[in-house]
């Protein structure tokens, strides 16, 4: 499984410099203590900068935690169990986006003839193939993208890069059925609930995101004693908060978890269906930010 314990370990020694800023900004004075609408600390503000260049790093600059070519069968390995079946269950006029794309090799998996792929990249079955969309802050395509762009047409696959999500409009992506992000703006953004936000938006009544988040707490509490963790959720009184029952307060959602206490780090693999159209995603504010692939983030619920 990707290993997340560089990142850990660097999150471990920085953030113990800001101890002062935690005991500011998340000491328990009574309540709503901590949830001020101050702007964000400057310090964070310069660890935002430097996640935005490591974004712009060429593949060969990149730390080796930011992998940028994942197949479908990594995203078979690390999305909650049925994401194959669902996937196979798309039609030809169905939409599927990819968040945090990469070269996008996972929607090249998807669209290999079946005689060309091996048995590990045969998530997704072998009927129609719906239409796929990748996202990627950088241009990552690589030639074999180009050339099977070409032959498919560009109403097949396509590849949108140069701005974060929520910079799209909804005329330009649309709606899809499935949407997937696989150690992408779910594991990396600054602002987690307009993340989510922006991502339930685009997705149909009945459609899923399916999603992945390590280093973190886990639902049915099997992490071990010690984990030092790459996102963290309180809430208003400072107390930890497991990112299932947060997102499980948002509406017009069915969130599904799965926790895996005995990868390399604590991991959940979530799966949310869309059920209405009226979704709310209760709000968190950003206290701590670490640079980093992946970053270290701290969060704090709204009162």
């Amino acid at each position: 499984m990707p290993s997340v314990e560089s990142s850990a370990k660097e999150w471990k020694t920085t953030v113990a410099r800001l101890t002062v800023l935690i005991v500011i900004v998340l000491q328990p004075l009574g309540p709503g203590a901590g949830w001020t609408e101050e702007p964000v600390q400057p310090r964070i503000d310069e660890q935002f900068a430097k996640q935005e260049k490591l974004y712009r790093r060429q593949r060969g600059d990149l730390p080796g935690s930011y992998i940028t070519n994942r197949g479908l069968s990594n995203y078979a390995e690390v999305l909650p169990s049925g994401f194959c079946d669902a996937l196979g269950n798309l039609g030809s006029s169905d939409r599927w986006l990819d968040i945090g794309a990469g070269e996008g090799q996972a929607i090249l998996d998807y669209y290999a003839p079946q005689g060309d792929a091996a048995p590990a990249e045969r998530c997704g079955g072998s009927g129609p193939k719906a239409r796929a969309v990748a996202i990627s802050i950088e241009d990552r395509r690589t030639d074999k993208w180009k050339q099977r762009a070409a032959s498919l047409g560009d109403d097949r696959i396509r590849y949108r890069f140069g701005k974060r999500l929520r910079q799209y409009s909804s005329d330009e992506l649309g709606k899809f059925r499935m949407i997937t992000d696989v150690y992408g703006g779910f594991t990396y953004s600054e602002n987690l609930s307009r993340f989510l936000e922006r991502v339930l938006s685009l997705l149909e009544i009945d459609g899923a995101l399916y999603t992945v988040l390590p280093s973190v707490h886990l639902e049915d509490g099997t992490d071990k004693l010690g984990t030092w963790y790459l996102t963290e959720l309180v809430d208003a009184a400072s107390r930890p908060v497991t990112v299932c029952s947060w997102l499980k307060q948002t509406t017009c959602t069915k969130v599904t978890c799965e926790s895996k206490s005995d990868w390399d780090a604590p991991t959940q693999l979530i799966k949310i269906r869309k059920i209405c159209s009226d979704v709310s995603v209760p709000t968190l504010k950003i206290v701590e930010y670490m640079a980093g692939a992946p970053p270290g983030r701290r969060f704090q619920m709204a009162p």
